[in-house]
């Protein structure tokens, strides 16, 4: 068994599209609409579905936005230097809500920025040695 996927709802596709790949550098792996249903599912991430674990972005045509709850955490992202992730979203029009330093009671390097519909995403700086999360 292995995790293939987290699924994500969003309110405008483009927006999320070019957020995904144009500041966090994901790659665009598939996407198709489902006229029927209403509905278009695009998957994202920074490797092949066989191999690595991915975004689904769902649109739903006639749903502009969505209350993100208070049940969702967030993405994790992999980084080699949270600081500068961050000025790269940051240049690239992206939102960081939480500037590269130590977690709260630990010393793992995070730092925290936002898509367009509101959804956090956290930047793990990469360790070195035998260090771990």
């Amino acid at each position: 068994m292995r995790l293939l996927h987290t699924m994500l709802r969003v309110g405008d596709l483009d927006r999320s599209l070019a957020f995904y790949q144009q500041v966090l550098g994901m790659k665009l792996l598939r996407q198709k609409d489902y006229p029927e249903g209403r509905f278009t599912l695009a998957f994202v991430g920074y490797g092949s579905e066989a191999d690595t674990t991915v975004l689904e972005l769902t649109h739903n045509w006639d749903t502009g936005s969505y209350d993100l709850g208070n049940g969702y955490g967030h993405i994790a992202i992999e980084v080699d230097d949270a600081a500068a992730a961050c000025t790269a979203v940051r240049e690239k029009g992206g939102k960081v809500t939480r500037e590269a330093g130590p977690m709260k009671h630990g010393t793992t390097v995070i730092a925290f920025v936002e898509d367009p519909d509101g959804y956090k995403i956290e930047f793990i700086q990469r360790k070195t040695g035998s260090d771990s999360y």
